[in-house]
């Protein structure tokens, strides 16, 4: 896993300055060195420059990058950041049409890839990627994203030069360029955040590369080119038939992602999710001789402060003793304290240049970084609730009745702090109404579906263009921020392609959540963990890490020079934290409640003061 960045000006002469160029480029990879610390390489001609960082993954000698190719007499050049499943396949494939190799890596896979197929090679890959093609013989850039936007990659024009990133961050880097925020920025933040609008890049005039599409930009024009879409048809296998296809894809997935020439490890929480992952790779391991390590993580005085509710209705601890005496693995339990949780809400902003999932991000961030410390992989457990129908938003009915996100049906909790004048000017329900709808109408439909059914294909898309995209965000800038790469077997494209049409009477049969999941999993898994009801990722309960929070909100609202006076209401603010915390009523996701506000507001506040961000409405 790795980071790119570069730029693009079709009538640039980039070599006339090579060194104030080529330091750009070293910046860029500087501010990406988290990304991949193992190794970096830059390339400039005069109308592209290219910047890479590598996490050595696979083919660890050999597979620097920027990797070139001199096509008659003109260059091929790719940077990557992902991993290709079956790069053994397309390798073998590429290799009988008489394409060469020097280098056992991945990224040479695609380039050749390119050569022989052109940009729909991108058709071809199983994997998770964001790369860059600069075609010296056409003059062409283009920009590749995988399906389901696993990888990132943000994109922006100034002044008839493009810049793109795997992070903004590195899209800052180059000169004139300065974060800004409008009033789509500001409802991206207030109104749907920690979610953001596929596509956007929240910052004024910044882009994300939509999933499932490739951009190809020639002299100064940009043509997207969709290459996957979902598809809506009739299932027409049986339940059993559908027993054994999700079983069968599932454990190709989870086999296919043990890919690797590092060891690799798995998060392991007592779930459904995290144990079948675990338990396959554990199986696979052992047919080696080896074991597989594993983590799970809490949070200091968990034991004693743990609040069951409806969303978190009991703790992991148990659960994942149960699997480790079960998979045999080599386990570590990580633990996160208050103090700890506070200092790393910042660091998590550094990490996904964007106000996050708050205490959620930066103890994932904290996590991640002590996984590292053992292993460069791991595989997890996330998107299987979006995919397999998780969450409670599918069959609860008032969920059905909501013209909303189903994830956000209040946005009162999110008004309540912000001073009348802004929330007059941001507009929060037409935003959240029109970017709803939007995403409702790109839904595709089955006709002559039942409208039960035709509901929880909306919601479905919904989860997968939104909520899915969140986590997955979440996961990349807090592992790769770490060193870590997290790979997500529940996303494979198969999967997701077959669930799109099984109907819900097969994916919730006799009422059981996530039942062809729950089959998959029955010869791998304890019958009870096996059928355990869902608990999210675990938060912490301590009062005193809620006092603490509202301590550094205070302040903040006592600082004459902080960001958050332009958009906050002092006296409410005051008002908010002196009423107690109804860790049941999320305001968003099933997470967060009074507490992640406070350290949702921290977080803005934060980001605003870092960036030096100007804001207009």
């Amino acid at each position: 896993m790795c980071g790119i960045a570069g730029f693009f000006h079709a009538h640039g002469a980039y070599r006339e300055k090579e060194a104030w160029y080529s330091r750009i480029l070293t910046e860029m990879c500087d501010c990406l060195n988290h990304r991949g610390p193992d190794e970096r390489g830059i390339f400039l001609e005069d109308q592209v420059g290219f910047a890479h960082v590598r996490l050595s993954i696979i083919d660890l000698k050999t597979g620097r990058q920027p990797m070139k190719k001199i096509v008659n007499g003109y260059p091929v050049v790719i940077i990557f950041n992902g991993e290709i499943y079956n790069m053994k396949e397309l390798r073998e494939e590429l290799s009988r049409r008489g394409r060469l190799f020097s280098t056992a890596s991945d990224t040479e896979v695609i380039l050749n890839g390119y050569l022989e197929y052109g940009p729909d090679v991108v058709k071809r890959l199983n994997g998770i990627f964001a790369f860059a093609i600069w075609d010296g013989r056409t003059e062409q850039l283009i920009l590749f994203r995988d399906r389901n936007g696993i990888k990132p990659l943000f994109f922006m024009k100034e002044r008839g030069v493009l810049v793109f990133g795997s992070e903004p961050k590195a899209i800052f880097r180059f000169p004139g360029i300065h974060p800004r925020l409008n009033r789509q920025g500001l409802n991206e933040v207030f109104s749907i955040g920690p979610a953001k609008t596929y596509g956007c890049g929240v910052f004024e005039d910044m882009e994300e590369i939509l999933p499932g599409y490739y951009y190809i930009f020639h002299q100064n024009t940009m043509r997207p080119v969709k290459y996957w879409s979902l598809v809506s048809r009739p299932h027409e296998d049986s339940c059993e038939e559908t027993e054994e296809k999700i079983a069968e894809l599932v454990r190709q997935a989870v086999i296919g992602q043990m890919l690797s020439d590092v060891p690799i490890c798995t998060f392991l929480s007592g779930g459904l999710d995290s144990s079948l992952v675990s338990a396959i790779c554990a199986e696979e391991l052992k047919k080696q001789g080896r074991t597989l390590m594993t983590f799970s993580f809490d949070f200091e005085g968990n034991q004693t402060y743990f609040r069951s509710n409806s969303f978190q209705p009991e703790q992991d601890r148990p659960w994942v003793d149960k699997m480790v005496e079960a998979i045999g693995s080599d386990h570590h339990y990580l633990e996160c304290d208050n103090l700890e949780l506070i200092d790393y809400l910042f660091r998590s902003i550094d990490a996904r240049d964007l106000p996050g999932m708050a205490d959620v991000d930066a103890s994932l961030l904290y996590f991640c970084g002590k996984v590292s410390e053992h292993c460069k992989v791991a595989l997890t457990g996330e998107c299987a609730d979006e995919i397999f129908g998780g969450y409670p938003w599918f069959h609860k009915r008032e969920c059905f009745e909501a013209d909303t996100f189903p994830w956000t049906m209040d946005l009162e909790p999110r008004k309540a702090l912000l001073r009348d004048d802004f929330l007059d000017a941001l507009g929060m329900e037409e935003y959240v109404s029109e970017t709803y709808h939007q995403s409702v109408a790109e839904t595709p439909k089955l006709d002559g579906e039942d409208p039960d059914e035709a509901r929880r294909r909306e919601i479905s898309y919904l989860n997968m263009k939104w909520f899915m995209q969140t986590l997955l965000d979440r996961m990349d800038r807090t592992s790769m921020y770490s060193g870590l790469e997290a790979r997500v077997p529940f996303a494979d494209h198969r999967i997701i392609e077959y669930m799109w049409n099984v109907p819900w009477e097969m994916k919730g049969k006799d009422g059981v959540v996530k039942y062809l999941l729950r089959k998959a999993g029955e010869p791998y898994l304890p019958a009870d963990v096996c059928y355990r009801k869902k608990s999210p990722y675990p938060k912490t309960y301590h009062p005193r890490y809620e006092q603490l929070l509202g301590y550094r909100l205070m302040e903040i609202m006592e600082s004459p020079s902080a960001p958050l006076h332009q958009f906050l209401d002092k006296k409410k603010v005051k008002r908010f934290l002196e009423t107690p915390s109804d860790y049941g009523r999320p305001w968003y996701g099933q997470l967060m409640a009074g507490p992640q506000m406070s350290a949702y507001l921290i977080q803005i506040n934060y980001w605003m003061e870092k960036y030096h961000i100007s804001v207009h409405l």
